[in-house]
């Protein structure tokens, strides 16, 4: 089974990506249920709750994500280091979750799976995967659609930051998708790119 990684930054229009390959047949493997699955997980709870106190747990009794982001993203070196903690303490698991989604898929007979997940080179989840491919998109397109999503431009910023640089992503990529167009422009190129998979 083929695994499509998808990269890009931030809004730069890799959900649409995935949910297009998914459509022309592939698997998609959903790092963020895993995520949010390990977050629920007893012992991350434990650690966390040790790490920040219950000011991150919500009212279900469950780790609240945008109160633990309002930490991990602070800005400076205060926030990074927060940030490394809970990426060492998530993302092994989050990986083992995708690995066991992986091999469900391939058991099934699926012949190409596509992972969307923020972090693909930055936690090695790009070793997971056999086509890397950068979904392409100018910043101000991207903070255009950030924005209509909620964000304000310091949260972008500071998401953006805390991942590798979009021209890095894009030298490691196998492929490039330019969705700076219409959905429909995208589609085509998604579909020229899975006719390659099967060719």
């Amino acid at each position: 089974m083929h695994i499509i990684g998808l990269l890009g930054g931030i809004a730069s229009g890799k959900s649409l990506v995935a949910r297009q390959l998914a459509a022309l047949g592939a698997g998609v493997l959903d790092a963020d249920r895993s995520a949010h699955e390990v977050l629920r997980q007893p012992e991350v709870e434990a650690a966390v709750r040790s790490r920040w106190g219950g000011g991150v747990f919500g009212a279900d009794g469950h780790i609240d994500r945008s109160r633990l982001a309002k930490i991990v993203f602070a800005p400076g070196s205060e926030g990074a280091q927060e940030r490394k903690y809970l990426e060492e303490l998530t993302h092994p698991r989050i990986g083992q979750l995708i690995a066991s989604q992986a091999e469900a898929l391939a058991t099934a007979g699926t012949s190409a799976a596509v992972l969307d997940a923020p972090l693909i080179l930055e936690a090695a989840w790009d070793k997971l995967c056999d086509r890397l491919v950068y979904v392409d998109a100018p910043l101000s397109a991207r903070q255009a659609r950030a924005t209509a999503r909620g964000w304000t431009l310091a949260e972008f910023t500071a998401r953006e930051a805390a991942q590798l640089p979009p021209e890095v992503k894009r030298r490691r990529a196998h492929a490039v998708i330019d969705n700076s167009g219409s959905p429909q422009e995208t589609q085509q190129q998604v579909e020229r790119f899975w006719r390659s998979l099967s060719g």
